[in-house]
């Protein structure tokens, strides 16, 4: 290959190729110099590749490598010791909840074998010279181990089966009253992605119904459920299908052509929730966009820093101060932010909840402000979105306020934002 062909396919992969390696490796000195040595190392065997098409595999495959080298060296830190360092956040070896609990409560001798060389991933002849025993004889522990890992994991039992039945979400959304109260928000652990509602755990699964105001009128429904693990780029996660329906009326039936099959591959870390990839056909391809392609997955899927998510341990932080419709934001003082915002007793389908208000004014979506109201036991009891009035309605450029006159408003440094439509889960249904 060309030197300036090279050079260009390598600085386009730049970014890329950093937050790959800041995923990995959780010491950011560290993973700047293995950085620099994975992109010396793939100008020392530019000659190599042939194809400008393979380009990107050829140099995930010497980061792979280069990253392996340097999780075996023998100063490399072994996390076989105590269960408290099994690696869970975002950086490494992040693991699900199941498999955590399920090491945790088995012998230690096999604990740290399935650690040495899953985890941690060490070759068994390595690990074997590690640990002083004959390679035949690491390898029957191993099974045995792994026999009774097997024996032990509950991720198989939990998981219910396929859910392929909708719930029949009402044709007009309920009625609603939303009461301020004088409270502390109280704080939650809320672990499901920030706009989807579902947790990214094996055996989880929701549906949802949206409805536009004025009318309250269904016009989409969605399904989701964790369909299995999986992983993307080495990190783990889990897989979950969503089927979403569209309506032109209520008394209609699903248009074939407003049915939407999408899947996700997400994270939950110990600390936070966030998606790895979307995958979904247009037009007979199956397209998928994964954290290490930068604008088309993180303008739409992703969000923070390298990825890292939404957190999942959610308490007021000060960032807004609210007085009924008017928001006031403290921190920067301008959007995007997002905290929680007062405490709410919101009443629907005859049931009263106690609830805090997460507002999230533009950090996922510009022009966009939403509200999730979520309970004690951190299911959601509504979700309400609001648009900025500056936006145009289709080719017209119709504002908001004019579209909807009738609609609620919320107001946030003097900026207007209009009331669109609510969602409400099968949580308030049961």
């Amino acid at each position: 290959m060309e030197k300036e062909q090279f050079e260009k396919l390598l600085t386009e992969n730049y970014n890329a190729l950093r937050r790959y390696v800041n995923f990995r490796v959780s010491d950011r000195e560290t993973a700047e110099d293995l950085f620099h040595d994975i992109c010396l190392s793939a100008v020392a065997h530019c000659e190599s590749l042939r194809n400008p098409e393979s380009f990107r595999p050829w140099l995930y495959r010497i980061a792979r490598n280069r990253l392996n080298d340097h999780w075996r060296a023998p100063d490399a830190e072994l996390y076989t010791d105590r269960m408290d360092r099994i690696p869970a956040g975002r950086h490494r070896h992040p693991t699900d909840t199941l498999v955590r609990e399920t090491l945790a409560g088995m012998r230690e001798k096999d604990r740290d074998l399935l650690i040495l060389c899953y985890l941690d991933e060490i070759p068994q002849k390595q690990a074997a010279e590690k640990l002083g025993i004959p390679l035949s004889t690491l390898k029957s522990r191993l099974l045995t181990a792994r026999n009774n890992f097997m024996k032990a994991y509950p991720g198989e039992i939990t998981r219910e089966k396929r859910f392929d039945a909708m719930l029949n979400f009402p044709k007009i959304m309920p009625g609603y009253t939303i009461r301020e109260r004088n409270d502390e928000p109280f704080e939650v652990v809320h672990e499901a992605i920030i706009g989807w509602g579902i947790v990214p755990r094996l055996g989880e699964k929701c549906a949802w119904a949206s409805y536009d105001f004025p009318d309250r009128i269904l016009t989409n429904t969605m399904r989701m459920e964790v369909t299995g693990r999986a992983a993307v780029h080495g990190i783990e996660g889990v897989e979950i299908a969503a089927v979403e329906s569209g309506y032109d009326s209520p008394d209609n039936l699903v248009f074939a052509d407003h049915t939407v099959h999408r899947g996700f591959i997400a994270q939950l870390t110990d600390t936070h929730c966030r998606l790895l990839a979307e995958f979904h056909t247009e037009n007979g391809v199956k397209q998928m966009y994964t954290f290490l392609d930068g604008a088309p997955f993180t303008d739409n899927w992703g969000y923070g820093e390298d990825n890292c998510g939404f957190e999942t341990h959610l308490k007021a932080k000060g960032k807004i101060t609210r007085q009924g419709n008017v928001l006031t934001v403290t921190e920067n003082g301008s959007v995007p932010v997002i905290d929680v915002c007062g405490r709410f007793d919101v009443t629907i389908c005859g049931k009263t909840y106690d609830t805090i208000c997460l507002t999230d004014a533009e950090t996922y979506d510009s022009g966009v402000m939403t509200e999730t109201y979520i309970d004690r036991d951190s299911r959601i009891v509504l979700w309400r979105r609001f648009n900025r009035n500056d936006w145009g309605w289709g080719r017209i450029g119709q504002l908001w306020t004019e579209r909807f006159p009738e609609n609620e408003r919320i107001f946030i440094n003097g900026e207007t934002y209009v009331h669109w439509y609510d969602c409400i889960y099968d949580y308030i249904l049961r």
